[in-house]
């Protein structure tokens, strides 16, 4: 089925913010690993898991509209320095992804692909889901101190 052609281009968009994201996050969850927080290093590998999953899914989705996967692109990539700034970093990653998400919807209800809307709704709970994990640890880092937090994220 030959798919919108505005459209296409925004699900390779979509498609260059995920593979981004896969490579932020694994980097981070090594890091948290070497660090021998092994509770945000499981934490931030699964989240870079679902976002292959996303990946995944949208190069599916571009092949059936008969689109072109544009997989060697990625955008400017932000490895914190501290567990703060790893944080940080991920949860203004997931809030312009819940943006660009956002418009992709409304792009894809626009020109009439509805099935298309639908999978960037399922992608988009899951990024609005990563932007509350980061929320929770911002909070628990707040109310435990950031040194009682970290000792909480030692043990597997």
């Amino acid at each position: 089925m030959k798919g919108n052609a505005k459209l296409l281009v925004v699900l390779n968009q979509l498609l260059a913010d995920e593979l981004t994201a896969i490579n932020q996050y694994m980097v981070h969850s090594e890091m948290c690993d070497n660090w021998g927080y092994g509770k945000l290093h499981k934490a931030i590998e699964g989240q870079a898991v679902d976002e292959m999953h996303h990946a995944e899914w949208l190069i599916r989705r571009i092949l059936f509209l008969q689109g072109t996967p544009t997989v060697s692109n990625l955008n400017a990539i932000h490895i914190g320095s501290a567990i703060v700034d790893i944080i940080s970093g991920d949860e203004e990653a997931e809030v312009a992804a819940v943006t660009a998400y956002n418009n992709a919807i409304a792009l894809a209800r626009e020109v009439k692909d509805q099935a298309t809307a639908d999978l960037l709704t399922k992608i988009l709970a899951m990024e609005e889901a990563h932007v509350e994990w980061a929320e929770v640890q911002r909070a628990q880092i707040e109310q435990m101190g950031l040194q009682g937090y970290l000792a909480n994220q030692a043990a597997d």
